[in-house]
């Protein structure tokens, strides 16, 4: 049954679709989680509704697999975070967790998906895909941050794969994989070079179709990169979340 763990993982889905309201605000006509992802509406601001997933259960263990599906169609404007960190953690099942986030922003609308901070608990073993497809004026920030262990601890099997296409063409396709049992070399001074956390950001403007920014390397380990489309990547790696955050946080602002 979805949201009940059982052997062979706990199945669940959380979807959420907002639209204008046509009088300057946001409706969200779609807010449905089962189990573990709960989804609470909280104040907005102006336009702007605004929505956080809530854990509602320990995880993603092995063997379970979450999926959110998020969508802003014209006028909307949406932005998603969490209450808390996501804890990938081990479980009985010796298989593999799966979390898939799939987002759509429509023309005239923009999404921001802003979660917490997924940790590789030691002994966990999580799959991670988000996939994006914007239309040609859709407007979009999205920010993920991965946490390789608990403190003191060794991280657990992460592979984090981020696809984004704007208006049917693939603008950015990149995976990540880091720990016990990824390829050689992730840990190298060509990968994460010891640091133990790892964020990207993808922000998506048309304005950025004539004046895209220009690439540049933003404090120690992080760096702006323009992609082929109106969309600028951010890479960063650091020692901790604290520092990670605050690369990211000073990337986006040098954006504004």
């Amino acid at each position: 049954m979805d949201g009940v763990r059982a052997p062979g993982g706990v199945r669940a889905r959380a979807r959420i679709l907002a639209r204008g309201d046509g009088r300057g605000g946001t409706s969200l006509p779609v807010l449905e989680g089962e189990g573990p992802l709960a989804v609470r509406r909280t104040r907005g601001s102006g336009a702007e509704a605004r929505v956080l997933l809530v854990g509602a259960m320990s995880g993603p263990l092995g063997g379970d697999h979450f999926t959110v599906t998020a969508e802003a169609v014209r006028g909307a404007r949406l932005r998603i975070g969490s209450a808390a960190a996501t804890l990938a953690l081990p479980g009985q099942d010796k298989a593999g967790a799966r979390y898939d986030v799939r987002i759509g922003v429509a023309d005239d609308a923009e999404l921001h998906w802003l979660p917490e901070q997924l940790i590789s608990a030691h002994g966990s073993d999580l799959h991670v895909t988000t996939h994006v497809d914007l239309a040609p004026t859709a407007r979009l920030v999205l920010r993920e941050e991965q946490v390789l262990g608990r403190s003191g601890e060794e991280p657990g099997r992460l592979t984090s794969r981020l696809a984004v296409r704007i208006a049917g063409r693939c603008v950015l396709d990149q995976e990540l994989s880091c720990g016990p049992g990824a390829p050689g070399g992730w840990d190298g001074p060509a990968g994460l070079a010891g640091h133990r956390a790892v964020g990207q950001a993808v922000v998506v403007r048309p304005s950025f179709a004539n004046a895209p920014p220009a690439a540049r390397p933003v404090g120690e380990g992080a760096a702006v990169m323009p992609l082929a489309g109106p969309a600028v990547l951010v890479t960063a790696v650091a020692p901790d979340a604290l520092r990670l955050r605050r690369l990211l946080d000073e990337a986006l602002a040098c954006l504004d």
